[in-house]
């Protein structure tokens, strides 16, 4: 299925430039063609077009198929790395899989303190086109810890982890991701950067109903944490 990406296709019938040009040009789409649309919103549409122009392709809605949305949202809350590449990477992925907000946090200990989230975004519509998926994930803009717990955290939102690597003495007992998750959470896990969350975050984090855990054994890069946590409570006992 060739996706094109329409998130005002109620409200109006055109492709944006972007779209319009990859239909009309690259693919060679024209008058009377039948093409697939997707809003970001759930949702996907069969679409005629009336008119191909090249920058303002305009369509008719045939039909719209909206998609089963799961009961249990998930969002990561990430402290970006130095080198953007791999957060793009974990983008794309934790798109194909199907989260519902991917955030961005400054912490102590960070190594990126400005993150432009434009191209991000654009790697989340493609991500999402390619998967066929109709649900875009929110992206969130770069935050400070503390605002982010005290204002950022997702409406709806019952569950609240965060994944650190310190040891007991230091920053208390953590449980095992998998253990604490099931089908059904809406839930929110917060992964460090490299150098991993200050104990006093981990602490304050406590404070406001975070439950400390741990995704294993295995000493993970940030962006592959960010996965596996995401996968951990996209599938429970995985």
């Amino acid at each position: 299925m060739q996706l094109f990406y329409t998130p005002d296709i109620l409200e109006n019938p055109f492709l944006s430039e972007e779209e319009s040009v990859h239909c009309v040009r690259v693919l060679r789409k024209t008058e009377g063609d039948i093409i697939d649309l997707t809003d970001g919103k759930g949702n996907f549409y069969k679409a005629r077009i009336v008119e191909s122009h090249p920058k303002h392709c305009c369509v008719e809605l045939i039909e719209t198929l909206p998609q089963p949305r799961h009961e249990g949202a998930i969002h990561v809350a990430i402290a970006p790395t130095k080198n953007l590449d791999r957060m793009e990477w974990m983008v794309e992925k934790l798109t194909e899989i199907g989260v519902d907000g991917i955030h961005f946090l400054n912490t102590r200990f960070s190594e990126r303190k400005v993150l432009k989230t434009d191209r991000i975004t654009k790697i989340a519509i493609s991500a999402m086109k390619q998967s066929e998926r109709a649900t875009l994930p929110a992206i969130g803009e770069l935050t400070q810890f503390k605002e982010f717990i005290q204002y950022g955290i997702p409406q709806g939102v019952v569950h609240r982890y965060i994944c650190h690597c310190h040891n007991e003495e230091e920053a208390g007992t953590r449980l095992l991701l998998r253990d604490l998750t099931s089908k059904n959470d809406q839930s929110i896990v917060f992964i460090g950067p490299e150098g991993d969350f200050s104990i006093e975050e981990v602490q304050y984090a406590a404070e406001q109903d975070f439950k400390a855990v741990s995704l294993g054994d295995m000493r993970l890069r940030t962006e592959t944490a960010g996965l596996v946590a995401a996968l951990t409570l996209k599938m429970p006992g995985l």
